[in-house]
């Protein structure tokens, strides 16, 4: 029988003014969330997301994949009725890598985890001492690096290289990475913001994860990123498997999550004026000094200019820009292809499955005999929303994975029970309380701040993580 150590630590960084992470961990779940948006509670955002996520730190039955899913799409529904019941949080949004651990099966197969992951934090594998990157950063820069544009090396000095092109920010549906890797006794597994990630070198990461117990490598990897110097928030989250059973410990909670988070902003759905500050306004008087650098992690935003020249040159600049993203991004959304539903079929279509008034920027590439009702619930709801891939052929490999689990479904494997007899119509079930759905449902009595707090060994302002 295998087991998971675990252990957490962040600190807030020495240009920042609170924890905008949020990190959660026991011998079953570990999740890392990085808040965005600044004044407008990236804070809130990543602490709601993990204590969303910490209900599957429970025994569950049935996929434990579509479980993740699902409680990942409750999480950005609760950041949409943040926003609605208070428009001063309009904008906020968060990262996050989520891993639900297996340890060794009855039918001999090995420990491993189901990982989710949206955004640009990082999970990383160590191994014998070699480390490989387990996520692929969800950013414009990382998207470059794909296409060939620019190299790793150059991805990690760009300007933008925070520009993030998938979070969870409520509103539309986001659909995670969704992946399960392997694991072996004595493999650590690391969860980071990208205050360590885009700061220490991946070689510099590999020797500290090594080296000692996993508490001395939290609090080195930590230490490493402050003298780099990093700007961010630092947090990481560890996992150790081992061949022994752990001791039963309280989960540790560290940065924004463990916190009392912050008020509402005062505005209510309506507008109106805010009711609570978050920052003074300097002795210039246009409160830039103040202005928080997560603002910028959606939008960059240029310094406020005195003159009638310069803001007609910074208009000229933007709107130079403006044209120049247009054209770049229609050519990309052209080598885009996506998996969607036409006519009540799984298709193939060329493009992105966004809606831009007055612009077509999709089409119907290939269409398939599959019929979306024969697919289980979760996949028709991924279909509908639509499959983005890389390329034609990913594509063609999504179509051929919704084939092999319709023929599931219909031959009585493990989707059946989410089908009907005859794989026509999917079967509504009304879950329990405490069962995790793979249906998104708004939870009005959701508590943002979860239950308890982490404990574990940890103490000190830093939310430093403890043992196990």
């Amino acid at each position: 029988m295998t087991s998971l150590r675990y252990t957490a630590r962040t600190d807030v960084g020495p240009n920042r003014k609170n924890n905008q992470d949020s990190g959660y961990a026991s011998s079953r779940l570990l999740v890392l969330a990085d808040g965005m948006g600044g004044q407008a509670a990236g804070d809130l955002a990543s602490a709601t997301v993990v204590q969303t996520l910490r209900r599957l730190d429970e025994p569950t039955s049935g996929d434990l994949r579509e479980a993740l899913a699902g409680t990942i799409h409750r999480a950005n529904d609760r950041l949409s009725e943040l926003v609605d019941d208070d428009a001063g949080l309009e904008g906020m949004g968060t990262t996050l890598i989520a891993m639900v651990f297996h340890d060794t099966g009855d039918d001999g197969s090995g420990p491993r985890v189901d990982m989710a992951h949206v955004g640009d934090s990082r999970a990383y594998l160590l191994r014998s001492g070699t480390l490989e990157q387990l996520t692929a950063d969800h950013t414009f820069v990382q998207s470059l690096v794909d296409e060939g544009r620019i190299s790793a090396a150059e991805a990690r000095s760009h300007p933008h290289r925070s520009l993030i092109l998938r979070a969870l920010q409520g509103g539309h549906s986001v659909d995670p990475d969704l992946t399960t890797v392997d694991l072996r006794v004595g493999d650590r597994l690391l969860l980071c913001s990208d205050g360590l990630s885009d700061y220490v070198e991946p070689d510099v990461i590999a020797a500290t994860l090594g080296e000692g117990s996993i508490e001395e490598a939290a609090a080195e990897l930590v230490r490493r990123a402050l003298a780099a110097p990093t700007t961010d928030n630092v947090t990481c989250v560890i996992g150790e498997v081992v061949e022994d059973a752990v001791a039963d410990a309280e989960p540790l909670v560290v940065g924004s999550a463990s916190e009392q988070t912050r008020p509402p902003t005062g505005r209510g759905a309506t507008g109106g004026a805010t009711a609570v500050a978050t920052g003074a306004v300097g002795d210039g008087g246009d409160g830039e000094d103040d202005l928080d650098p997560e603002e910028l992690r959606y939008a960059p935003r240029s310094h406020r200019r005195r003159g009638w020249f310069r803001r007609i040159l910074v208009v000229a600049i933007v709107l130079a820009l403006v044209g120049f993203g247009l054209n770049w991004t229609w050519d990309w959304s052209q080598s885009r292809y996506f998996v969607t539903e036409s006519g009540g079929s799984v298709a193939i279509f060329r493009g992105i499955p966004q809606d831009i008034p007055l612009i077509t920027v999709s089409e119907l590439h290939e269409d398939t005999d599959l019929a979306i009702s024969d697919l289980p619930e979760y996949s028709q709801e991924e279909v509908v929303d639509g499959i983005v891939v890389d390329d034609l052929d990913a594509a063609h490999d999504k179509v051929r994975q919704l084939r092999e689990l319709a023929a599931d479904c219909r031959s009585g494997g493990r989707a059946a029970t989410k089908c009907s007899d005859d794989g026509t119509e999917p079967t509504t079930t009304t879950p329990s309380a405490e069962e995790p759905t793979t249906r998104p449902t708004p939870r009005p009595t959701d508590d943002p701040t979860g239950g308890g707090s982490g404990g574990g060994g940890s103490g000190g302002s830093d939310g430093g993580g403890g043992n196990r």
